[in-house]
């Protein structure tokens, strides 16, 4: 039973520390707060986590781990919807701590996971894109993978099943997809001369 006991002390420090880090930004939140918002000691909170970075890590870290595992099925020419689905509900189940790393995105750099987040985010643009993309390819990418993210975090009241499904709407009309995935003729910016003219 004392392990059990450790491991929820443990999940409540992680969760008074994700509450308030996504409050105040992680270089406003000390670990005596924490340890008060838990009700322990300080000393109590280090037997836990040995420093801020540690606790910040064991936040971030399933998040980032769950990620890869979503995204390892997918390689060049995957379907886009099945991606950014799969993603989705990485990013979903994970709102809390995406949420967080809005407030304060230097949380990453704390922790040095800005790395990781950068490798799996241009292996997403470069499936999404395609080969030899166009800039307004590489623009639709990374706009239809932020954007839903930020709408895991922004829409928190919207049903689950019913958000999803319209996130994927949007992000595969962002990308130029139908709302099957499959890729449609995307509109040149450039002006076709009127034939009347």
């Amino acid at each position: 039973m004392p392990r059990a006991r450790t491991t929820e002390t443990a999940d409540r420090i992680r969760d008074a520390a994700l509450e308030l880090i996504a409050e105040k930004g992680l270089h406003q939140v000390s670990l005596r707060e924490i340890a008060e918002r838990v009700g322990i000691t300080k000393p109590a909170l280090y037997y836990h986590f040995a420093s801020r970075e540690e606790l910040v890590r064991s936040l971030v870290q399933p998040f980032i781990d769950d990620v890869e595992v979503a995204l390892a099925p997918f390689g060049p020419g995957a379907g886009p919807r099945e991606l950014l689905g799969a993603y989705f509900d990485v990013t979903y189940h994970h709102r809390d701590v995406t949420a967080m790393i809005m407030r304060d995105p230097s949380i990453l750099a704390v922790v040095d996971l800005t790395t990781a987040v950068a490798q799996w985010r241009r292996r997403m643009v470069a499936i999404l894109a395609g080969p030899a993309p166009s800039l307004a390819m590489l623009a639709r990418a990374q706009m239809a993978i932020g954007g839903l993210g930020d709408c895991t975090v922004v829409l928190p009241d919207a049903p689950a099943a019913e958000l999803r499904e319209a996130v994927l709407d949007a992000a595969c009309d962002t990308l130029g997809c139908d709302t099957r995935g499959h890729t449609q003729e995307i509109i040149s910016d450039s002006r076709q001369p009127n034939a009347s003219s």
